[in-house]
């Protein structure tokens, strides 16, 4: 039986050169990146504990793709479950990124914290408890 998984895909602004904030901040493993001709990311592929996401550059042929400048801010927010929030959070605080809201126990069964990445995308880092 076939698992279904979310792959989320960012845009990034164009020009964006250093993605290493996934790595640094969620210890995302970068699979592949492709670039433009002025070194700007085109595509990357990155993946934590095997869950897949990519980051493209916003690119004239798809409009539809925008980045969180260009959209006013982004419109989707990225929740991601893990054992230890308050270690992930703080990584993520530590490589660059910008808290939303501190982690926080909540009512409904849920330990959880909001940051924003250095390139405008929302994420829930968040457990059941």
């Amino acid at each position: 039986m076939r698992k279904t998984a979310f792959a989320p895909l960012l845009t990034l602004n164009r020009g964006t050169t250093d993605i290493d904030f996934y790595k640094n901040a969620f210890g995302a493993t970068e699979n592949f990146r492709l670039l433009n001709d002025d070194g700007s990311i085109h595509v990357a592929e990155f993946e934590i504990d095997g869950q897949k996401f990519h980051v493209h550059e916003m690119m004239p042929q798809h409009p539809h793709k925008v980045s969180p400048d260009a959209n006013r801010g982004t419109t989707v927010i990225i929740g991601m479950f893990t054992a230890d929030v308050h270690q992930v959070f703080n990584q993520a605080i530590a490589a660059g990124a910008t808290v939303i809201s501190p982690v926080t126990d909540y009512e409904y069964g849920y330990r959880q914290g909001e940051l924003q990445d250095p390139f405008g995308h929302r994420w829930v880092v968040q457990r059941e408890i």
